[in-house]
C-alpha cells in the first residue's frame, strides 16, 4: 500500500502530462507559447514551471537575465548594483540607445531603473525568502523578463 504522499505525487505528475488546454484546431498549447516567453528563459525555467515551482521558475529566469548582463558588461557585480553600473547614462557598458538625443538618454536611464528594479523587486525576494507565486504571477514575471532579455538583445553595438 502506498503512502498518501506517493499517491498525490503520481496524480500530479500524470496531470502535468495532460496539457494546458486546446486551441481552436484541437492542438495543445503551453502557457510559454501563449505568452511568447523567450526561448532562453524556457531553457532555465520550463521544467520548474511544469512541476509547479513557479517562484523558482521566476528566480531562475531573472538569474539568467542577471548573468547575461554580467557577461555582456564585464562588471563583476550582480543584481541591482550590476544593473545600475551596466546601464548608466554616461558611458554605459551596455548601450540600449545611441544616446544622441535627450529622449534616447532618458530611455537608457529608464531601462537602467527597470532592470535594477526587476532585480530588487522580483529576483531578490525569491532568492532570499520562501515565496509561493501563483501561476499567473509567474507568467507575468516571465513575460516581463522576456521583454527585458529581448531589449538586451537589441542593444547598440
Amino acid at each position: 500500500m502506498s503512502s498518501p504522499l506517493a499517491a498525490f505525487e503520481r496524480i500530479v505528475r500524470a496531470a502535468s502530462e495532460l496539457g494546458y488546454g486546446s486551441e481552436e484546431d484541437g492542438e495543445q498549447s503551453h502557457p510559454f507559447d501563449e505568452r511568447n516567453i523567450h526561448p532562453e528563459l524556457g531553457k532555465v525555467s520550463l521544467k520548474l514551471f511544469n512541476n509547479g515551482h513557479y517562484s523558482q521558475a521566476t528566480f531562475e529566469a531573472f538569474k539568467y537575465l542577471d548573468n547575461q548582463v554580467k557577461k555582456l558588461s564585464g562588471i563583476n557585480e550582480s543584481g541591482q548594483k550590476l544593473m545600475m553600473a551596466a546601464f548608466t547614462d554616461s558611458n554605459p557598458k551596455i548601450r540600449l540607445t545611441p544616446l544622441s538625443t535627450q529622449s534616447e538618454i532618458d530611455e537608457q536611464l529608464g531601462y537602467r531603473f527597470i532592470f535594477a528594479g526587476s532585480m530588487s523587486a522580483i529576483r531578490n525576494p525569491r532568492g532570499h525568502d520562501i515565496t509561493t507565486d501563483p501561476i499567473d504571477r509567474c507568467l507575468d514575471h516571465l513575460s516581463f523578463a522576456s521583454v527585458l532579455l529581448r531589449r538586451l538583445e537589441d542593444r547598440q553595438p
